[in-house]
């Protein structure tokens, strides 16, 4: 059998395995709490898919940055913090193209620039995601785990595998010199 075929063989397993997992292992992988896939429900649904996945192909969106939405009918409201301007107009833009929404409201905070607040962000980014609990987090394009830092002031936000999880980046980011406080507003995937 010659390599490319048996790597399109494996390719069309991945992708058939990847669709036959079932509805409720696809929305808690993608942080979505609900479980049901009924017809009311289904476009609610994909309606969340569309909002996070434009929100995740932000240019400057990372892991200094926090996005969030509430969705209510056509209704989008964002929410977070980010470190540009442009994050946030873009990520209300690309919101209000999708199918469906008819108004965004951006409540989106831009935080204020601050180099001792930089250098913050980085050695936590070092404390955290070097830990060997945690590294396997910091191979992604955007990490899961949000490191928002205001005034010395430093809330971890985002997804986690487990409650043993959230602790380490709560005990990493809590000894890093110049922490003011840590608020841990990680949630731990079901």
């Amino acid at each position: 059998m010659n390599r490319r075929f048996m790597a399109s063989t494996v390719t069309v397993l991945l992708l058939a395995g990847i669709g036959a997992m079932p509805a409720s292992a696809q929305s808690s992988r993608s942080g979505l709490k609900t479980t049901k896939t009924s017809d009311s429900n289904s476009y609610h649904i994909w309606l969340e898919k569309q909002i996070r996945h434009e929100l995740l192909m932000l240019r400057y969106y990372g892991v200094y940055d926090n996005l969030e939405f509430r969705i209510d009918g056509d209704r989008v409201t964002l929410l977070g913090q980010v470190l540009r301007p442009s994050t946030r107009t873009d990520a209300a833009k690309r919101v209000k193209k999708i199918e469906g929404v008819t108004s965004v409201v951006s409540k989106i905070e831009v935080l204020p620039a601050s180099p001792m607040d930089d250098h913050l962000r980085r050695r936590l980014f070092r404390a955290i995601y070097s830990s060997p609990f945690l590294n396997h987090y910091a191979i992604q394009p955007v990490p899961p785990i949000h490191i928002i830092v205001k005034n010395g002031n430093v809330t971890l936000a985002g997804v986690v595998a487990s409650e043993a999880e959230k602790n380490v980046a709560n005990i990493k980011a809590s000894g890093v010199a110049g922490t003011f406080s840590v608020t841990n507003q990680l949630r731990v995937e079901k």
